[in-house]
């Protein structure tokens, strides 16, 4: 049996390490639209086109904030999947303007790892983590520190029931 990607824990972390995340998105104009008015930015260069068209930039820019939500998103399952709390966010650098139609790629690169002090069960990991657009141009960068599980907690926070009908096979075994 094999189980579903879980992400890591605190021991699979090695400084130096880096890590693409495995998956772009495409920021549509919804998506920016409906984060925009979710988070109640009235900042017209998000969602009026004749404004934005009258901008440096010509056209609607997406919310920073929606950028940096995806590229944290995107970054879950290789970084935080097995985290306690995300502890702290710092050196957030806005660098490159992204636009609806955009398509967000990220990498994180493993910056330093410690155990924690007061938590036995939990390791500190801490990350930089950029994200490019389509043409290779880093958008926006930050910082990361993660409090993450240690590989001996695994059954601890495991979520996945056991069938009542036994394990699945090829044999019938596990069907109803």
């Amino acid at each position: 049996m094999h189980d579903g990607r879980q992400g890591r824990y605190y021991e699979d972390f090695a400084v130096g390490d880096v890590y693409r995340h495995p998956l772009g998105r495409t920021i549509s104009e919804a998506d920016n639209t409906w984060f925009t008015l979710l988070t109640m930015n009235t900042h017209p260069a998000h969602f009026d086109a004749h404004y934005a068209e009258r901008t440096p930039f010509g056209r609607i820019l997406v919310n920073s904030g929606l950028t940096i939500a995806m590229l944290l998103g995107q970054s879950v399952s290789d970084i935080s999947q097995r985290a306690i709390a995300n502890l702290e966010m710092t050196h957030v650098r806005l660098t490159h303007p992204v636009f609806i139609g955009d398509t967000l790629y990220g990498e994180s690169i493993c910056t330093a790892v410690r155990e924690s002090a007061s938590k036995p069960y939990a390791g500190l990991v801490s990350v930089h983590t950029r994200g490019l657009n389509g043409d290779g141009d880093e958008c926006l960068s930050f910082d990361r520190t993660v409090l993450v599980y240690k590989r001996s907690e695994a059954d601890t926070i495991d979520s996945f029931p056991a069938a009542k009908s036994g394990p699945l096979t090829l044999d019938g075994g596990g069907r109803a």
